[in-house]
């Protein structure tokens, strides 16, 4: 995976191949990222990233100057790996170490953007409880994003405070408001 923009722009970060993960591609990586930044100001929000895996979506928004990045997975070895690339790289990304839906149940900060990738396999009810987490306990900002990436073959748009999709190869981000 590679860093698309900002202060490390081009640098290639290599995760050890034991890590139970599926980076973001970076077509889609940079899609998304051009969304993102018709919208926000990167270095004025705060960002959380769930199901961080890597800390490919952590590393781009830090590269972009967003100061307050909080990347949360349940893996070991993924908040290691981010722990250390962050520390090299310098870049403002606290982990926590944490099953994301007992995270988003006690934790009460409120961010611009929050992004979730998790499983691809998980079931439609377990991605549902994603955006009713989030939005239960108030964890936007206002005119904050909730954006879910899952694969093209799930649909949420059944789903309270849905927005839109977009499609890129195989992934999809569903955006809820």
């Amino acid at each position: 995976m590679r860093i698309i923009s900002g202060t490390y722009k081009g640098r290639k970060i290599v995760a050890p191949a034991k890590l139970p993960v599926r980076p973001t591609t970076d077509m889609a990586k940079e899609a998304l990222f051009n969304i993102l930044n018709n919208q926000y100001y990167f270095d004025d929000i705060s960002v959380l990233d769930l199901f961080s895996g890597t800390g490919n979506i952590s590393y781009e928004f830090a590269s972009r100057g967003t100061e307050d990045i909080t990347a949360v997975d349940d893996n070991y070895g993924c908040i290691k790996f981010i722990n250390s690339t962050a520390e090299n790289f310098e870049m403002p990304i606290k982990t926590i170490k944490s099953d994301v839906f007992k995270f988003l149940e006690n934790f009460a900060q409120q961010f611009n953007i929050i992004f979730a990738d998790p499983p691809y396999d998980f079931d439609v009810e377990i991605f549902s409880k994603i955006p009713e987490l989030v939005f239960k306990n108030n964890l936007l900002e206002e005119e904050g994003l909730l954006i879910i990436e899952h694969s093209k073959h799930t649909d949420l748009s059944h789903l309270e405070h849905y927005s839109h999709s977009k499609k890129y190869g195989g992934n999809m981000f569903s955006f809820f408001i």
